[in-house]
C-alpha cells in the first residue's frame, strides 16, 4: 500500500510541477495571440484616425480625436510592449479599462443583457481582449518576459550578486 501511495504522490507532484511550467508558456501564447490581434486593431485605428474620430464623436465620447489617438496608440504600442512582456501589468490594466469603456459606449446592449443573454456579452468585440488583459493583470507576463528578466536582474543587484563597488583604498 505504501508503494502505491508513493507512486501516486510522485505522479501528483509531476503533474503539479508540469502545470507550473505550463503557466508561463500559456501566458506567453496568450500575449502573442491576443495582443498581436489588438496590435493590428490599434494600427488600423491609427491609420484611419479620421473615421475613428468620427465614430467616437458619434458615440458621444469627449475629445474624440484625442481619444482616438490615445486608444489607437494604447492598443498598438501597448500591445507590442505586452507581447514582449514589458510593463505588462499596468498596460493590461489600461487596456482592460478601455475595453470596459468600449462595452459601455459601443456595446451597451451586451452589458445590459449580461444576465439574461450572456452570449451577447461573450460574443462582443471587446470580450477576448478584456479577458486576456485581465489574465495578464492578475498573473503577470510570466517567466518569458522582459518584466521577469528585469525583476530577476534587479533582485540579483539588490542581493549583492551584481557588480560590486570596490571600497576605497586605505591610506596610512
Amino acid at each position: 500500500m505504501k508503494v502505491l501511495l508513493d507512486r501516486l504522490h510522485r505522479a501528483y507532484e509531476l503533474v503539479f510541477s508540469g502545470g507550473g511550467v505550463l503557466t508561463s508558456v500559456f501566458l506567453l501564447l496568450l500575449r502573442l495571440y491576443f495582443f498581436w490581434q489588438l496590435f493590428l486593431t490599434g494600427k488600423g485605428k491609427l491609420s484611419n484616425i479620421g473615421k475613428i474620430s468620427e465614430f467616437f464623436a458619434g458615440l458621444g465620447i469627449p475629445l474624440p480625436t484625442l481619444n482616438a489617438y490615445f486608444i489607437g496608440s494604447l492598443e498598438c504600442f501597448g500591445s507590442l510592449l505586452i507581447i514582449v512582456g514589458l510593463a505588462a501589468r499596468p498596460l493590461s490594466l489600461l487596456i482592460a479599462i478601455s475595453m470596459i469603456v468600449a462595452y459601455f459606449t459601443a456595446d451597451f446592449e451586451a452589458i445590459s443583457s449580461i444576465l439574461s443573454d450572456s452570449d451577447k456579452f461573450v460574443k462582443a468585440d471587446p470580450f477576448p481582449f478584456l479577458l486576456a488583459a485581465l489574465i495578464i493583470y492578475v498573473f503577470g507576463a510570466g517567466r518569458f518576459s522582459v518584466d521577469e528578466l528585469l525583476h530577476w536582474r534587479t533582485k540579483k543587484l539588490v542581493s549583492g550578486g551584481g557588480a560590486r563597488m570596490e571600497s576605497p583604498a586605505k591610506t596610512d
